[in-house]
Order: structure tokens, then sequence, then C-alpha cells
């Protein structure tokens, strides 16, 4: 317990080595749910004339300053999408996948709990922006905290056959009709939703405003990114657990040398292919 160890240093704090005192703080986790004891914490070290000891009270201030700008970073996308006030569930939605030549385009609708702004999930923006373990940390959190959400996919085969734009609709349109919450305004990063027959605003680089965005991106990524790597095993020697279907050199080197597979969209594949 925090207040444990507060009391002990307080008590025992000029007795302790300064490898005690680093020991008995190294497992103390930073969180603004304890802020009250962290700065106990810190005033306590703050008190002792030892340079290291000093230096460590400042560490754990940074980390305690840097935890609050999280925290008012990720509670204005909140606010953002709280800003909507009249809407009760406000649904963000992000597509992953637009641009490769291989594998689905993956979209996801999520709905999240704008009434309990104290609660807010730490670390949320572009997927693109995070890396891989923290993306898929962030998938359970997303996953355990929202409301409510939802995956959709399109295929290559439909990819080639409808086109990307139509694609890239569909899968905003199935993800927020397959959510189990119905939403009442949708919020969607880049593009409008056609046919959607709700209320709906698009937001120009959403997953760095919105927090519902911010979400979908991230489990859409996590989904599709896990969809790539299987596709790894069925299809070797394109780097599908790499690149994840984007036109690396070694993607193209083996198109060139083995062909295409099953996952190829051959309607992104003409330029290639020519040469």
């Amino acid at each position: 317990m925090l207040k444990d160890k507060i009391i002990y240093l307080k008590e025992k704090l000029s007795e302790l080595s300064f490898n005690e005192i680093k020991e008995l703080t190294s497992t103390i986790t930073i969180s603004l749910s304890k802020k009250e004891e962290l700065v106990e914490l810190i005033t306590i070290l703050s008190m002792d004339k030892r340079k290291n000891v000093l230096a460590l009270a400042k560490r754990i201030e940074n980390a305690l300053l840097r935890e609050e700008a999280e925290f008012n970073r990720v509670r204005e996308m909140y606010l953002f999408d709280k800003s909507f006030s009249k809407f009760r569930y406000v649904a963000g939605v992000d597509e992953v996948g637009r641009g490769p030549l291989a594998g689905p385009i993956v979209g996801a609708a999520v709905i999240l709990d704008l009434n309990n702004l104290n609660d807010v999930i730490l670390g949320i923006k572009d997927s693109k922006a995070l890396s891989e373990q923290k993306r898929e940390e962030l998938d359970v959190i997303i996953r355990e905290k929202a409301i409510a959400f939802s995956i959709s996919v399109c295929t290559n085969k439909e990819i080639d056959t409808l086109g990307i734009a139509h694609c890239n609709n569909k899968i905003f349109l199935d993800a927020c009709r397959t959510l189990p919450v119905e939403p009442q305004l949708v919020l969607s990063d880049g593009y409008p939703v056609r046919n959607l027959n709700k209320p709906n605003k698009y937001i120009i680089k959403g997953d760095a405003k919105s927090a519902s965005i911010a979400c979908a991106s991230i489990i859409a990524k996590v989904f599709r990114d896990k969809l790539m790597k299987e596709y790894d095993a069925i299809y070797p020697g394109y780097g599908f657990n790499d690149n994840v279907g984007y036109g690396t050199q070694k993607h193209i080197d083996a198109i060139h040398n083995i062909g295409t597979c099953e996952i190829h969209r051959m309607s992104f594949l003409n330029n290639i292919l020519s040469k």
C-alpha cells in the first residue's frame, strides 16, 4: 500500500540507504487517483539532503506531471465528443487499410462513456502514432471500457469489385449498424458517411481530436494487423507480418518473383504488374 510506504519513509527516511528508498518506491504506480499520496511522498523525499534522493523525488514529480498532462490531453478529446451535448450515444468511426496492395480494409465504431471524465482511456491517439505493443494494450482497455464497439471488413475481392471508395463507406456503415447500442450521432474521420440515415459529422484529422474516433482507429488497426500476420503464415514470402500488405520494396519484389496471392488487390497492382 502506498500509504503504508509513505508512513514508513516518513519515520525511517534518514536511516535508509538510497538503494532501500529506491526499492521501496520502484513499484509505485504513478496515477492521478493517488495524486494526494504521491505529492506527500515527493514532499517527504524532498526533505532529504542527499542528491540522489532529491533526484528520485524529482523523477517522481516529473512522472506525475506527465500523467497529469496526458490526462488533460485525453480529457480534451472526450470533451470534443461531449460538445455534441444533445446526443447521449456518440459513435466514432475510422478505417485502417485503405492504401495497402493486399488484404482487407477494416472499419471500427466505438461508443465511449462521455459522462465519466475521471475515467478516460489514457494514451489514445492516431493508431499509427502508437507502438504495436501500446496499441494492443489499449485495444484491451477500449474493449473493456467502451459502452459499445463493432468491427467491419471488406475483403480484397470486394475492393476489386466495388472500388475502394465504396468499400470505405460500406465499412463505416456496417460498423455503425452492427453496434449493439444504436448511436444518435456518428463522428467519422475525414469523410462523411453516405446513406447513414442519422446525424453525422466528419472531422478532419479526427483521430487526433476525437476520443471515440481515436479508439476506433486503434481497435481497427489491431484487428487488421493480427489478420495480416495470420495471412503471412498462409501466404509466405510477401512479408505480410511486417508490411501488413503495404507496398514495401520487399513486397513488390515478391510480387515480381512469385506472383500474386489470393488476398492481393488486383485493381491496385496494374502499374506494378506492367513493369
